[in-house]
Protein backbone atom coordinates (compact mmCIF):
# COMPACT_ATOMS: atom_id res chain seq x y z
CA UNK A 1 0.00 0.00 0.00
CA UNK A 2 1.16 3.49 -1.05
CA UNK A 3 0.79 6.71 0.93
CA UNK A 4 -0.92 9.50 -0.78
CA UNK A 5 2.26 12.53 -1.37
CA UNK A 6 2.40 15.27 1.76
CA UNK A 7 0.20 18.04 1.20
CA UNK A 8 -2.45 16.46 -1.06
CA UNK A 9 -5.50 17.39 0.06
CA UNK A 10 -4.68 20.44 2.00
CA UNK A 11 -5.60 23.86 1.65
CA UNK A 12 -3.55 26.12 -1.08
CA UNK A 13 -3.74 29.19 1.34
CA UNK A 14 -1.03 30.80 3.73
CA UNK A 15 0.17 33.93 4.77
CA UNK A 16 3.30 35.35 2.48
CA UNK A 17 3.78 38.80 4.68
CA UNK A 18 2.52 40.48 7.61
CA UNK A 19 2.83 44.74 8.06
CA UNK A 20 1.58 46.62 10.26
CA UNK A 21 -1.12 48.29 8.10
CA UNK A 22 -2.48 44.39 6.94
CA UNK A 23 -1.48 40.32 5.82
CA UNK A 24 -1.38 39.61 2.20
CA UNK A 25 -3.19 35.75 1.91
CA UNK A 26 -2.09 33.68 -0.90
CA UNK A 27 -4.51 31.63 -2.06
CA UNK A 28 -3.81 29.43 -5.23
CA UNK A 29 -1.44 31.53 -7.14
CA UNK A 30 -3.33 34.88 -5.99
CA UNK A 31 -2.16 37.35 -3.82
CA UNK A 32 -4.29 39.18 -1.80
CA UNK A 33 -4.11 42.03 0.80
CA UNK A 34 -5.97 42.43 4.02
CA UNK A 35 -6.14 45.48 5.26
CA UNK A 36 -6.50 45.77 9.17
CA UNK A 37 -8.36 49.17 8.30
CA UNK A 38 -11.64 47.23 6.99
CA UNK A 39 -10.71 43.50 8.82
CA UNK A 40 -9.60 45.32 12.89
CA UNK A 41 -10.62 41.97 14.53
CA UNK A 42 -7.39 40.59 13.07
CA UNK A 43 -4.78 43.55 13.85
CA UNK A 44 -4.43 42.20 17.57
CA UNK A 45 -4.03 38.26 16.19
CA UNK A 46 -0.47 36.97 16.72
CA UNK A 47 1.54 35.52 13.71
CA UNK A 48 0.38 31.77 14.57
CA UNK A 49 -2.83 32.88 14.80
CA UNK A 50 -2.97 34.52 11.35
CA UNK A 51 -1.32 31.40 9.99
CA UNK A 52 -4.20 28.84 11.08
CA UNK A 53 -5.93 30.38 8.27
CA UNK A 54 -8.07 27.63 6.59
CA UNK A 55 -9.70 27.55 3.03
CA UNK A 56 -13.74 26.75 3.26
CA UNK A 57 -14.76 23.73 1.54
CA UNK A 58 -17.32 24.73 -0.78
CA UNK A 59 -21.03 24.97 0.35
CA UNK A 60 -22.80 21.51 -1.13
CA UNK A 61 -26.25 22.34 -3.23
CA UNK A 62 -28.41 20.20 -1.64
CA UNK A 63 -27.83 22.77 1.75
CA UNK A 64 -28.26 26.61 0.15
CA UNK A 65 -27.99 29.31 2.85
CA UNK A 66 -31.71 30.15 2.83
CA UNK A 67 -33.51 31.69 5.53
CA UNK A 68 -36.88 31.31 6.40
CA UNK A 69 -38.94 33.18 8.73
CA UNK A 70 -40.38 31.72 11.84
CA UNK A 71 -38.34 28.54 11.74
Amino acid sequence: MKSAPLGTGASSVEISNVSPHGFWLLIGGEELFVSFDKFPWFRAASIAQLNRVELPSPRPAKFPLVSRPGT
